[in-house]
């Protein structure tokens, strides 16, 4: 997407579309452009810059420590979000913003206040501004998607493109709010949303803003179908999370089914979920599916936060402790456990409350220059990275013999090198016949894995319950080690072998059921790909019951569910 055009629109509105993502590199490109974008901002408003290591106190304002320790009175300093309200915060590596920093920013963008309550001290600031988050991170480093969602434009490297002039967008500015769009036309783009998976409504409003403030620049009152289809584009391609479901195909054009398939599926083919938006919006769906970028797939869940879980206290990449670690605020507490002192956040907590402590001293008792309490002690919070171990879960029954299994392996054998690169672990299990097989077990050697593969057969029962209860166990045997583990399921959700090794479907479908919902309860993070020919309403109540995110790929290609599965892995 163009970044000079996604920068004028921003201009017209910049509280409005709460931000630009820019991923790019430093240049002189780059400092270019936001020159460029400084000049179109309304007059007066600031511009300002935030380094990825901004201190809280800095970022949100707060206690003064030298002025409170002078005066023993809490005195109140402006932080940086308050001093860009009506601007523009510059967020210099923001794929690098520690998490309390994102949730204060995330909070600002919502609300367009902060309420400030901490040592004493109580405020509530205006801090309505727009945030230019510049993405310096590789390829498995990225933006937060909680905070990915708040920014209404996502470009990459600006080029030559030149942006609007002023006059132009202080024109727009002027005619925005008598810029009219059609009920109709609102339909047209939650219809294009839901076709490609967008389940945020920030992205449609952001759909809405765009197309208004396109129609604005070109100098019109009402908006075309050229702003819709460029709101779309921009806003649309970078979120989407599936390719809209192909149309019906003739019935003697479908790949047969297994016999015991056909006759114990209830659901009319008519009733199958399809995800095509409605005919107004068949245009706008070509537009977005030509901007689309090569990687799609991958952004698919990046980012995602893991759930967490009470046995565990959480998965995911990172995780809290005492000793060792990048700081991450700090947090009343004792010094004990190895928990390590922070200096700094102790005299914050402490200042506010000298002149009253000094009075309660004895008369005529020496006045030391500092009185501490334990209540004020604050230790230090701190993040340790952990290593992940992608544990990939292949149906090589029968039926998934008939439809994807190739692909499953492919796909499989094509992610192998994004685990090497990132030192990460892989493992592979299958399930086909009556039982469910660990082929190898967490390991870095490419050349295992691979020989795994090529050797794995297809055709049997399908023991889906003993397939998810196997990668269940493994996945808490690599929590133990103090790794993080995610699961990949290839599977089209059908099972007709139960726990006991007998050919019952209606029994194994319950047993898969109840084996699902006591994974989903450990906090795993889970991808199921659908991998039969048509999504499938089974696979979908099988990745509801993992809590896992469900991708339906028809026309599925090993490239495609590759990029998919590295979009699973924490970041």
């Amino acid at each position: 997407m163009s970044a000079a055009l996604a920068a004028s629109l921003l201009a017209v509105d910049p509280a409005g579309f709460g931000g630009l993502r820019l991923r790019s590199r430093a240049g002189p490109a780059r400092e270019l452009f936001l020159a460029d974008l400084a000049a179109l901002l309304p007059e007066g408003k600031p511009l300002r810059r935030m380094p990825a290591s901004i201190s809280e106190d800095r970022l949100l304002g707060g206690l003064d420590l030298g002025a409170t320790l002078a005066t023993g009175q809490p005195v109140a300093m402006r932080g940086l979000l308050a001093e860009s309200h009506g601007g523009v915060i510059v967020a210099a590596m923001a794929e690098r913003l520690p998490a309390n920093t994102i949730a204060h920013l995330c909070a600002a963008l919502d609300t367009a206040s902060l309420h400030i309550e901490r040592e004493g001290m109580h405020a509530h600031v205006d801090a309505r501004f727009a945030l230019l988050a510049l993405d310096e991170g590789e390829d498995d480093e990225g933006l937060a998607p909680s905070l990915c969602d708040r920014l209404a434009f996502h470009v990459g490297e600006p080029d030559e493109e030149p942006l609007a002039e002023r006059r132009e967008v202080i024109r727009a500015r002027e005619l925005l709010p008598r810029v009219h769009l059609d009920p109709a036309q609102m339909d047209e783009l939650v219809a294009v949303a839901s076709a490609f998976g967008i389940g945020s409504p920030r992205a449609c409003l952001f759909a809405l803003r765009t197309a208004r403030a396109h129609a604005a620049l070109n100098e019109r009152d009402a908006v075309d179908a050229d702003d819709l289809q460029l709101a779309a584009r921009l806003i649309f391609a970078p979120r989407a999370t599936q390719l809209p479901a192909p149309p019906e195909q003739p019935e003697e054009e479908m790949p047969p089914e297994p016999q015991e398939d056909r006759a114990s599926d209830d659901t009319p083919p008519d009733e199958q979920e399809t995800n095509m938006p409605e005919p107004g919006a068949e245009s706008m769906v070509d537009a977005v599916r030509a901007a689309l970028p090569a990687d799609l797939l991958r952004k698919l869940i990046a980012g995602e936060p893991a759930r967490r879980s009470p046995q565990h206290g959480g998965s995911g990449l990172e995780k809290r402790t005492l000793r060792r670690g990048r700081p991450a605020g700090s947090r009343a507490g004792d010094l004990t456990g190895g928990a390590r002192l922070a200096l700094l956040d102790t005299l914050r907590a402490a200042a506010p409350k000298q002149v009253l402590r000094r009075k309660l001293l004895p008369a005529g008792a020496a006045h030391p220059p500092l009185l501490l309490r334990k209540e004020d002690l604050r230790i230090k919070r701190l993040i340790e990275r952990t290593r992940v171990a992608t544990i990939f879960v292949v149906d090589a029954s029968g039926s998934q013999a008939l439809h994807r299994l190739g692909e499953a392996k492919g796909a499989v054998q094509l992610l192998l090198a994004e685990c090497y690169v990132r030192r990460d672990e892989a493992a592979l299990i299958a399930f086909r016949g009556k039982d469910a097989r660990l082929l190898l077990p967490p390991t870095r050697s490419l050349a295992r894995v691979r020989r795994e593969l090529a050797q794995l057969p297809g055709g049997g029962g399908t023991p889906l319950a003993r397939g998810i209860a196997l990668a269940a166990n493994m996945a808490d045997a690599i929590r133990r080690k103090g790794d993080t583990p995610v699961l990949v399921f290839f599977t089209d959700g059908q099972a007709n072998i139960t726990n006991e090794g007998v050919g019952d479907r209606a029994k194994a479908e319950v047993d898969a059921t109840e084996a699902a919902k006591h994974l989903r309860a450990s906090g795993t993070r889970c991808l199921l790909i659908d991998t039969s020919p048509r999504p499938q309403p089974r696979a979908r109540k099988l990745a509801e019951d993992l809590g896992a995110r469900y991708l339906p790929l028809p026309a599925a290609q090993a490239q495609k569910l590759s990029a998919a599965v590295k979009a699973e892995l924490p970041r």
